[in-house]
């Protein structure tokens, strides 16, 4: 299964600002960017806490199955809709497999640094589709988390998304 990791971080590499939900400091073409990337993928994954922050925003569809990795999938068994919101404590690798088996062929991962650094972790990103808007601030969380792992990529492709010099980076991973 191919797994795109999609994310927007600031010139230093923050995906969060501060206390600011996500969508709330990214560009406009950034966001209509992935409006449009979600509606054209059929498989999406995230973390709790990406989904808790997006929630509001997230409009069901029956051609898209979104996959929420929590702890406490029980919390969250009410809000789910048979093939469109699931809930789950998988690990990764055993996601990955029953999503295969299941005849899903890409996967579009929209984690935070914790959910991110676990796919990394077991090799399971083959690309990454990263957004960097021209800000720079100190308090967020990175694309990852602080651990011991390194990971090599190779530029795919460059998009210039708007004046301010929003870039669009598609890297695939060696």
């Amino acid at each position: 299964m191919k797994i795109i990791l999609a994310m927007v971080t600031s010139v230093n590499g923050k995906s969060t600002k501060g206390s600011l939900p996500p969508g709330q400091w990214n560009s406009k073409e950034d966001k209509e960017y992935l409006h449009k990337l979600i509606n054209s993928q059929n498989l999406i994954v995230m973390g709790r806490k990406t989904y808790e922050a997006a929630k509001s925003i997230i409009q069901l569809k029956p051609n898209i199955l979104r996959i929420v990795l929590t702890k406490s999938p029980k919390i969250y068994q009410k809000l789910a809709v048979k093939n469109q919101l699931e809930f789950s404590e998988e690990l990764p690798k055993k996601l990955i497999q029953r999503l295969t088996g299941l005849g899903y062929k890409q996967l579009l991962l929209l984690g935070g640094a914790d959910l991110n650094s676990q796919f990394f972790k077991d090799k399971l990103i083959n690309e990454l589709w990263l957004t960097i808007e021209p800000l720079v601030f100190g308090e967020g969380n990175g694309l990852v988390t602080e651990e011991n792992f390194d990971i090599h990529l190779k530029l795919k492709s460059l998009e210039k998304l708007n004046q301010q010099g929003t870039l669009l980076l598609k890297y695939q991973i060696i």
